[in-house]
C-alpha cells in the first residue's frame, strides 16, 4: 500500500508536513456546534487564563489564531490564513473559547430576532442576480 506522502518532493516544501490530527491533539471532531463558516470569532485582550492554560502553553497555530483575531474574522477567513481544514480550525478556535479567550457570535444579519435575512436583502440579492 502506498503511503499518502509518497510522491512529495521534499526540496520543494516551505514547511514541514504535519498531520492536522497532530495539531488538535489527536481530536478529529470539534466540540462546539455554534462554530459555521460564517461566525464571527474575536480575542479577549486582558483575561487572564487558567493556570497551565494560557497561550505559551498552547500549540503555535492557537497563538496566530488569537492575534489574527484581534478584529472580528469569520472561521472560514481563520482557516484560509492559517491554511488548515476548516475542522481543525474549529477545535483549536473551540479550545480557546473555552479557555475565555475568544468570543464568538453569529453573523449580524443572522442574528437579528427570528434568525432569518431580511427580506429586502434577498430582493436585491435576487435582483442583482438577474441583473447579470
Amino acid at each position: 500500500m502506498k503511503h499518502w506522502t509518497e510522491g512529495f518532493d521534499d526540496d520543494d516544501a516551505d514547511e514541514p508536513l504535519v498531520r492536522p490530527y497532530t495539531i488538535t491533539g489527536g481530536r478529529t471532531a470539534p466540540e462546539r456546534d455554534d462554530l459555521t463558516l460564517i461566525t464571527l470569532v474575536t480575542s479577549i485582550s486582558g483575561v487572564s487564563s487558567p493556570p497551565g492554560r494560557g497561550l505559551r502553553r498552547m500549540q503555535p497555530e492557537h497563538r496566530t489564531i488569537f492575534t489574527l483575531c484581534e478584529r472580528p474574522l469569520a472561521v472560514a477567513e481563520v482557516a484560509s490564513a492559517l491554511n488548515l481544514p476548516v475542522s481543525v480550525t474549529k477545535i483549536l478556535i473551540g479550545d480557546l473559547i473555552e479557555n475565555g479567550q475568544m468570543r464568538a457570535r453569529p453573523p449580524l444579519a443572522f442574528a437579528q430576532a427570528g434568525g432569518l435575512p431580511d427580506v429586502t436583502i434577498l430582493e436585491a440579492v435576487r435582483d442583482g442576480l438577474r441583473n447579470l
